[in-house]
Protein backbone atom coordinates (compact mmCIF):
# COMPACT_ATOMS: atom_id res chain seq x y z
CA UNK A 1 0.00 0.00 0.00
CA UNK A 2 2.79 2.44 0.97
CA UNK A 3 4.67 1.55 -2.22
CA UNK A 4 1.57 2.37 -4.32
CA UNK A 5 1.29 5.79 -2.66
CA UNK A 6 4.97 6.53 -3.32
CA UNK A 7 4.62 5.49 -6.97
CA UNK A 8 1.51 7.69 -7.27
CA UNK A 9 3.39 10.72 -5.92
CA UNK A 10 6.28 10.13 -8.32
CA UNK A 11 3.89 9.88 -11.27
CA UNK A 12 2.15 13.10 -10.20
CA UNK A 13 5.46 14.99 -10.01
CA UNK A 14 6.48 13.66 -13.42
CA UNK A 15 3.13 14.76 -14.84
CA UNK A 16 3.53 18.32 -13.49
CA UNK A 17 7.02 18.64 -14.96
CA UNK A 18 5.90 17.19 -18.29
CA UNK A 19 3.20 19.90 -18.57
CA UNK A 20 5.64 22.72 -17.79
CA UNK A 21 7.19 24.68 -20.67
CA UNK A 22 10.91 23.99 -21.24
CA UNK A 23 13.37 25.84 -18.98
CA UNK A 24 10.61 27.01 -16.62
CA UNK A 25 10.55 26.06 -12.97
CA UNK A 26 6.99 24.87 -12.20
CA UNK A 27 7.25 26.25 -8.66
CA UNK A 28 7.88 29.76 -10.04
CA UNK A 29 4.19 30.11 -10.82
CA UNK A 30 3.52 30.17 -7.09
CA UNK A 31 5.74 33.21 -6.56
CA UNK A 32 3.86 35.64 -8.78
CA UNK A 33 0.09 35.38 -8.78
CA UNK A 34 -2.81 37.84 -8.62
CA UNK A 35 -2.39 38.06 -4.86
CA UNK A 36 1.27 37.19 -4.27
CA UNK A 37 4.72 38.37 -5.30
CA UNK A 38 6.45 41.70 -5.87
CA UNK A 39 5.57 44.44 -8.33
CA UNK A 40 6.88 47.92 -9.06
CA UNK A 41 4.23 50.34 -10.32
CA UNK A 42 5.03 53.81 -11.66
CA UNK A 43 2.29 56.27 -10.67
CA UNK A 44 1.70 59.89 -11.62
CA UNK A 45 2.38 61.90 -8.47
CA UNK A 46 -0.98 63.70 -8.61
CA UNK A 47 -2.67 60.34 -7.87
CA UNK A 48 -0.46 59.57 -4.86
CA UNK A 49 -3.06 59.80 -2.09
CA UNK A 50 -5.49 57.52 -3.94
CA UNK A 51 -2.88 54.84 -4.59
CA UNK A 52 -1.30 55.00 -1.14
CA UNK A 53 -4.71 54.03 0.22
CA UNK A 54 -5.42 51.48 -2.51
CA UNK A 55 -2.08 49.68 -2.13
CA UNK A 56 -2.37 49.57 1.68
CA UNK A 57 -5.85 48.07 1.38
CA UNK A 58 -4.76 45.55 -1.27
CA UNK A 59 -1.74 44.39 0.75
CA UNK A 60 -3.94 44.09 3.84
CA UNK A 61 -6.18 41.73 1.90
CA UNK A 62 -3.24 39.89 0.28
CA UNK A 63 -0.39 39.79 2.87
CA UNK A 64 1.99 37.99 0.49
CA UNK A 65 1.73 40.80 -2.07
CA UNK A 66 4.38 43.52 -2.11
CA UNK A 67 3.52 46.44 -4.38
CA UNK A 68 6.17 49.13 -4.53
CA UNK A 69 4.82 52.44 -5.90
CA UNK A 70 7.19 54.95 -7.48
CA UNK A 71 5.67 58.41 -7.88
CA UNK A 72 6.95 60.37 -10.87
CA UNK A 73 5.93 62.96 -13.46
CA UNK A 74 3.90 61.59 -16.34
CA UNK A 75 6.49 62.04 -19.11
CA UNK A 76 9.15 60.27 -17.03
CA UNK A 77 6.75 57.39 -16.41
CA UNK A 78 6.08 56.83 -20.10
CA UNK A 79 9.80 56.85 -20.92
CA UNK A 80 10.47 54.37 -18.13
CA UNK A 81 7.65 52.15 -19.43
CA UNK A 82 9.32 52.07 -22.84
CA UNK A 83 12.59 51.10 -21.19
CA UNK A 84 10.90 48.24 -19.34
CA UNK A 85 11.61 49.63 -15.86
CA UNK A 86 8.09 48.68 -14.80
CA UNK A 87 5.28 46.50 -16.10
CA UNK A 88 2.43 48.72 -14.91
CA UNK A 89 1.95 52.47 -14.97
CA UNK A 90 -0.77 54.89 -13.88
CA UNK A 91 -1.16 58.08 -15.92
CA UNK A 92 -3.88 60.53 -16.97
CA UNK A 93 -4.40 59.23 -20.51
CA UNK A 94 -4.33 56.13 -22.64
CA UNK A 95 -1.38 55.47 -24.90
CA UNK A 96 -1.69 57.10 -28.30
CA UNK A 97 -1.48 55.36 -31.67
CA UNK A 98 2.24 55.94 -32.14
CA UNK A 99 3.06 54.70 -28.64
CA UNK A 100 1.04 51.53 -29.13
CA UNK A 101 2.62 50.99 -32.54
CA UNK A 102 6.09 51.31 -31.02
CA UNK A 103 5.34 48.74 -28.31
CA UNK A 104 3.83 46.34 -30.84
CA UNK A 105 7.02 46.62 -32.89
CA UNK A 106 8.80 45.30 -29.80
CA UNK A 107 6.25 42.46 -29.55
CA UNK A 108 4.90 43.86 -26.28
CA UNK A 109 1.27 43.16 -25.39
CA UNK A 110 -0.24 46.14 -23.56
CA UNK A 111 -3.63 46.36 -21.86
CA UNK A 112 -5.18 49.72 -20.93
CA UNK A 113 -7.97 50.24 -18.41
CA UNK A 114 -9.70 53.45 -17.39
CA UNK A 115 -10.40 53.19 -13.67
CA UNK A 116 -11.66 56.67 -12.74
CA UNK A 117 -12.42 60.26 -13.70
CA UNK A 118 -10.42 62.97 -11.95
CA UNK A 119 -10.11 66.75 -12.25
CA UNK A 120 -7.50 69.47 -12.43
CA UNK A 121 -8.12 71.69 -9.41
CA UNK A 122 -7.18 75.34 -8.89
CA UNK A 123 -6.51 76.59 -5.38
CA UNK A 124 -5.89 80.06 -3.91
CA UNK A 125 -4.97 81.60 -0.58
CA UNK A 126 -7.88 82.28 1.85
CA UNK A 127 -7.27 86.05 1.55
CA UNK A 128 -7.77 85.93 -2.20
CA UNK A 129 -11.32 86.97 -3.11
CA UNK A 130 -10.99 85.91 -6.75
CA UNK A 131 -12.42 82.41 -6.32
CA UNK A 132 -14.42 82.37 -9.56
CA UNK A 133 -12.75 81.90 -12.93
CA UNK A 134 -14.00 81.16 -16.42
CA UNK A 135 -12.23 78.76 -18.74
CA UNK A 136 -11.16 81.72 -20.86
CA UNK A 137 -9.69 83.50 -17.85
CA UNK A 138 -7.69 80.38 -16.97
CA UNK A 139 -6.40 80.25 -20.54
CA UNK A 140 -5.49 83.95 -20.46
CA UNK A 141 -3.57 83.50 -17.20
CA UNK A 142 -1.63 80.55 -18.60
CA UNK A 143 -0.87 82.40 -21.83
CA UNK A 144 0.32 85.48 -19.97
CA UNK A 145 -2.54 87.68 -21.19
CA UNK A 146 -4.09 88.08 -17.74
CA UNK A 147 -1.35 89.02 -15.29
CA UNK A 148 -3.11 90.42 -12.23
CA UNK A 149 -5.90 89.40 -9.89
CA UNK A 150 -9.11 91.36 -10.50
CA UNK A 151 -9.80 92.17 -6.85
CA UNK A 152 -6.36 92.87 -5.38
CA UNK A 153 -4.45 93.88 -8.49
CA UNK A 154 -1.55 91.69 -7.37
CA UNK A 155 0.53 89.81 -9.90
CA UNK A 156 -0.64 86.22 -10.43
CA UNK A 157 1.94 83.49 -9.88
CA UNK A 158 0.91 80.08 -11.21
CA UNK A 159 2.53 77.13 -9.45
CA UNK A 160 2.54 73.54 -10.76
CA UNK A 161 3.77 70.34 -9.14
CA UNK A 162 6.45 69.41 -11.69
CA UNK A 163 7.41 70.17 -15.28
CA UNK A 164 5.91 67.54 -17.61
CA UNK A 165 3.54 66.24 -14.94
CA UNK A 166 -0.01 65.15 -15.76
CA UNK A 167 -1.31 68.47 -14.41
CA UNK A 168 1.12 70.46 -16.55
CA UNK A 169 0.58 68.36 -19.69
CA UNK A 170 -3.20 68.58 -19.43
CA UNK A 171 -3.32 72.38 -19.22
CA UNK A 172 -0.58 72.78 -21.83
CA UNK A 173 -2.75 70.86 -24.30
CA UNK A 174 -6.21 72.13 -23.32
CA UNK A 175 -5.27 75.79 -22.83
CA UNK A 176 -2.43 76.09 -25.36
CA UNK A 177 -0.29 77.25 -22.46
CA UNK A 178 2.75 79.41 -23.11
CA UNK A 179 5.65 77.54 -21.52
CA UNK A 180 7.78 80.71 -21.59
CA UNK A 181 5.29 82.59 -19.41
CA UNK A 182 7.30 83.96 -16.48
CA UNK A 183 4.21 83.81 -14.26
CA UNK A 184 4.43 80.00 -14.30
CA UNK A 185 6.85 77.87 -12.30
CA UNK A 186 7.00 74.41 -10.74
CA UNK A 187 7.95 72.96 -7.36
CA UNK A 188 8.38 69.23 -6.67
CA UNK A 189 4.99 67.80 -5.73
CA UNK A 190 1.29 68.51 -5.30
CA UNK A 191 1.85 68.82 -1.57
CA UNK A 192 4.46 71.53 -2.14
CA UNK A 193 1.99 73.40 -4.35
CA UNK A 194 -0.54 73.39 -1.50
CA UNK A 195 2.04 74.62 1.01
CA UNK A 196 3.23 77.34 -1.37
CA UNK A 197 -0.31 78.66 -1.87
CA UNK A 198 -0.86 78.74 1.90
CA UNK A 199 2.10 81.12 2.23
CA UNK A 200 1.58 83.27 -0.90
CA UNK A 201 -1.70 85.20 -1.26
CA UNK A 202 -1.13 86.08 -4.93
CA UNK A 203 -0.57 82.48 -6.09
CA UNK A 204 -2.77 80.18 -8.15
CA UNK A 205 -1.99 76.53 -7.45
CA UNK A 206 -2.66 73.66 -9.86
CA UNK A 207 -3.12 70.21 -8.26
CA UNK A 208 -4.88 66.91 -8.78
CA UNK A 209 -8.28 66.77 -7.09
CA UNK A 210 -7.34 63.61 -5.20
CA UNK A 211 -5.05 65.61 -2.90
CA UNK A 212 -7.99 67.46 -1.31
CA UNK A 213 -11.07 65.40 -2.10
CA UNK A 214 -11.30 62.79 0.68
CA UNK A 215 -13.06 64.44 3.64
CA UNK A 216 -12.35 61.46 5.92
CA UNK A 217 -8.59 61.85 5.52
CA UNK A 218 -7.02 63.92 8.32
CA UNK A 219 -4.22 65.13 6.03
CA UNK A 220 -6.81 66.39 3.55
CA UNK A 221 -8.63 68.25 6.30
CA UNK A 222 -5.33 69.88 7.24
CA UNK A 223 -4.63 70.84 3.62
CA UNK A 224 -8.05 72.46 3.27
CA UNK A 225 -7.55 74.72 6.29
CA UNK A 226 -5.20 77.03 4.44
CA UNK A 227 -6.64 77.18 0.92
CA UNK A 228 -9.76 77.89 -1.11
CA UNK A 229 -10.87 75.83 -4.09
CA UNK A 230 -11.68 77.87 -7.18
CA UNK A 231 -15.02 77.38 -8.95
CA UNK A 232 -14.83 77.40 -12.74
CA UNK A 233 -17.42 78.25 -15.43
CA UNK A 234 -17.29 77.22 -19.06
CA UNK A 235 -17.97 80.83 -20.05
CA UNK A 236 -19.15 84.13 -18.55
CA UNK A 237 -22.83 83.19 -19.00
CA UNK A 238 -22.52 79.74 -17.40
CA UNK A 239 -22.79 78.66 -13.78
CA UNK A 240 -19.63 78.17 -11.75
CA UNK A 241 -18.82 74.69 -10.46
CA UNK A 242 -16.30 73.29 -8.02
CA UNK A 243 -14.77 69.86 -8.74
CA UNK A 244 -17.28 67.69 -6.89
CA UNK A 245 -17.79 64.13 -8.14
CA UNK A 246 -21.25 64.80 -9.59
CA UNK A 247 -20.04 67.79 -11.60
CA UNK A 248 -17.03 65.83 -12.81
CA UNK A 249 -19.30 63.01 -13.96
CA UNK A 250 -21.55 65.43 -15.89
CA UNK A 251 -18.52 67.47 -16.98
CA UNK A 252 -20.20 70.64 -15.79
CA UNK A 253 -16.86 71.24 -14.13
CA UNK A 254 -14.75 71.89 -17.25
CA UNK A 255 -11.29 70.54 -16.39
CA UNK A 256 -11.93 66.80 -16.23
CA UNK A 257 -9.46 64.02 -17.04
CA UNK A 258 -9.22 60.24 -16.63
CA UNK A 259 -7.01 57.90 -14.64
CA UNK A 260 -5.61 55.00 -16.66
CA UNK A 261 -3.76 51.87 -15.61
CA UNK A 262 -1.58 50.52 -18.42
CA UNK A 263 -0.19 47.04 -17.92
CA UNK A 264 2.15 44.69 -19.76
CA UNK A 265 2.63 42.29 -16.87
CA UNK A 266 1.80 38.59 -17.04
CA UNK A 267 -1.93 37.91 -17.10
CA UNK A 268 -1.62 35.62 -14.09
CA UNK A 269 0.85 37.83 -12.17
CA UNK A 270 0.60 40.40 -9.38
CA UNK A 271 0.67 43.41 -11.72
CA UNK A 272 -2.45 42.19 -13.46
CA UNK A 273 -4.01 41.19 -10.15
CA UNK A 274 -3.72 44.75 -8.84
CA UNK A 275 -5.23 46.20 -12.02
CA UNK A 276 -8.16 43.78 -11.72
CA UNK A 277 -8.52 44.81 -8.07
CA UNK A 278 -8.71 48.52 -8.96
CA UNK A 279 -11.30 47.79 -11.66
CA UNK A 280 -13.32 45.62 -9.29
CA UNK A 281 -15.79 46.40 -6.54
CA UNK A 282 -13.27 47.13 -3.78
CA UNK A 283 -11.01 49.33 -5.88
CA UNK A 284 -13.96 51.25 -7.31
CA UNK A 285 -15.32 51.77 -3.79
CA UNK A 286 -11.96 53.23 -2.71
CA UNK A 287 -12.10 55.61 -5.67
CA UNK A 288 -15.66 56.61 -4.81
CA UNK A 289 -14.75 57.18 -1.18
CA UNK A 290 -11.97 59.50 -2.34
CA UNK A 291 -14.70 61.62 -4.00
CA UNK A 292 -13.48 60.80 -7.49
CA UNK A 293 -15.66 59.22 -10.16
CA UNK A 294 -15.21 55.43 -10.47
CA UNK A 295 -15.27 54.12 -14.02
CA UNK A 296 -17.37 51.05 -13.23
CA UNK A 297 -19.64 52.05 -10.35
CA UNK A 298 -22.53 54.45 -9.67
CA UNK A 299 -21.66 58.03 -8.71
CA UNK A 300 -22.68 59.82 -5.54
CA UNK A 301 -22.08 63.49 -4.85
CA UNK A 302 -19.84 64.32 -1.87
CA UNK A 303 -18.94 67.93 -1.25
CA UNK A 304 -15.86 69.20 0.53
CA UNK A 305 -15.45 72.60 2.12
CA UNK A 306 -12.39 74.81 2.42
CA UNK A 307 -12.10 77.14 5.40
Amino acid sequence: MIMKIIIGIILLVLFVFSCTPPHVNPLAYQKDTHGRGKAIILIEESFKRLFDTSIDTFEGQFPKADIQPVYMAEDEIIKSFYNDKAKTIVISRDLNTNEIKFLKSKHVEVRSDKIAMDAITFIVHPLNKDTLLTVQEVKDILKGKLNNWKTSGQKINVVFDKPNSANYNYLKDVCNMDSTNKQIFAVNSNEEVINYVKKNPNSLGVIGLNWISDDDDFDVQDFLKGIKVVAVAKNAKSDYFQPYAGFIYTKEYPFVRDIWMINKGRRSGLNTGFVIYMKGETGQTIIQKASLVPANSPVRLIQFTAN
